[in-house]
C-alpha cells in the first residue's frame, strides 16, 4: 500500500485516547506515509455478530493496523481484524484473553504474562515529547483524592512551600486536575512564588506544551498519568505524598521508579534537588519500532 492507515478505535476517552494516539503518532513520525483516523468501538451485538462472520459494511478504508485501549474496545478490535485480516493492538492488559489479540502493551504495574504477543511498558504510553527546556522553569501537577488515595491539603501546602523556599530561582507554574477540589484551589493561590492556572483556564496541547519547555515537574502521587508524561516530556520528576488508601498495582509503580532512580519521592526535611533521568523516556517510540520490525506497516 503506498498510502497505510493507523485506525484507532476510541471510546471518547481522554486518558485512553492519549495511549493510541502516542502510539499512532510514533508511527506516523517513522513511517511519513502514514494516515491516523478514529471511530467509535462498533455497538455490542453488531461488534459480535462482525466477529462471528467476518463481514460487516460501512466501515470505511481497509487500515494496515487496527489499535484501541479501553475495555469497550476490544470485541470491536478482534471484530475488525477478522474482517480485514490486519493486526490488532491493545493499549492495556485485556478481560478477554490475551492469545486474541496480535499485540498487548501491558504496563509493568499490571503484572503481564510472558508472552510472545506482550510488551511490558513503563507505565500507560502517551503523546508527550520532549521540547527546548527553559533554563530555571518548573511546573507542579496537582490532583485529587482517588480510589486509591485520601487527600490531605494542609500537607500538601507543606510540601509545596518547602518546595518553593528550597528552590527561589525556579519560575514556578502550577495547574490543577479534574479531581482537585475546590478547596484545595484556593489554598494553591495563597502560594508565593508560584503562578497558578486553574485547569479549567488551560486550552488543549497547553500542558503539552508547557511539560516540553519545562526543566523540573512536580506530581502529586495520584496523578500516576501524569508522571509517566512527564518523564516523556524530558523533565525531571519528583512526586508530591499523598495519603494512600490502596497500595496496589498504581503505587507499586511509583515504587519501581522511585527504586531505579527515575523519580525522586519528596521527603520532609530531604533536599528536593531534580535530576533528569539519565536514559531518554520515550516507551511510545520503543513500542513502535518494535511493531514496525514485525512489518506491520
Amino acid at each position: 500500500m503506498s498510502l497505510a492507515q493507523i485506525l484507532i478505535i476510541s471510546d471518547g476517552k481522554a486518558g485512553h485516547r492519549n495511549q493510541s494516539l502516542g502510539l499512532a503518532e510514533a508511527l506516523q513520525r517513522r513511517r511519513k506515509q502514514v494516515e491516523i483516523r478514529e471511530m467509535a468501538p462498533l455497538p455490542g451485538r453488531r461488534a459480535l455478530k462482525t466477529l462471528l462472520t467476518g463481514r460487516a459494511a460501512q466501515l470505511g478504508a481497509k487500515p494496515g493496523l487496527v489499535i484501541g485501549a479501553g475495555h469497550s474496545t476490544h470485541l470491536t478490535l478482534l471484530a475488525l481484524k477478522r474482517v480485514w485480516r490486519v493486526p490488532a493492538v491493545l493499549m492495556m492488559k485485556p478481560t478477554l484473553p490475551i492469545g486474541w489479540f496480535d499485540l498487548c502493551l501491558i504496563p509493568e504495574h499490571d503484572q503481564p504474562p510472558t508472552r510472545d504477543n506482550v510488551v511490558v511498558t513503563r507505565g500507560a504510553l502517551n503523546r508527550m515529547r520532549p521540547g527546548d527546556k527553559v533554563a530555571g522553569s518548573g511546573m507542579m501537577l496537582i490532583g485529587g483524592p482517588s480510589k486509591s488515595n485520601d487527600w490531605d491539603e494542609t500537607g500538601l501546602i507543606e510540601q509545596l512551600r518547602s518546595i518553593i523556599g528550597q528552590a527561589p530561582d525556579i519560575d514556578w507554574r502550577l495547574t490543577t486536575s479534574r479531581r482537585t477540589p475546590p478547596s484545595t484551589l484556593e489554598l494553591l493561590k495563597t502560594l508565593r512564588g508560584v503562578e497558578v492556572v486553574p485547569v479549567e483556564e488551560t486550552t488543549q496541547g497547553w500542558l503539552p506544551a508547557q511539560l516540553a519547555g519545562t526543566e523540573q515537574c512536580w506530581v502529586s502521587e495520584d496523578s500516576v498519568s501524569m508522571v509517566y508524561e512527564a518523564l516523556s516530556a524530558g523533565c525531571a520528576v519528583g512526586t508530591l505524598a499523598v495519603p494512600w488508601t490502596q497500595r496496589g498495582r498504581l503505587y507499586r509503580g511509583l515504587m519501581s521508579l522511585a527504586e531505579q532512580g527515575v523519580i525522586i519521592r519528596y521527603q520532609s526535611g530531604q533536599p528536593v534537588d531534580l535530576v533528569p533521568p539519565v536514559a531518554v523516556f520515550d516507551e511510545a517510540s520503543r513500542c513502535a519500532e518494535l511493531i514496525l520490525n514485525r512489518g506491520w506497516l
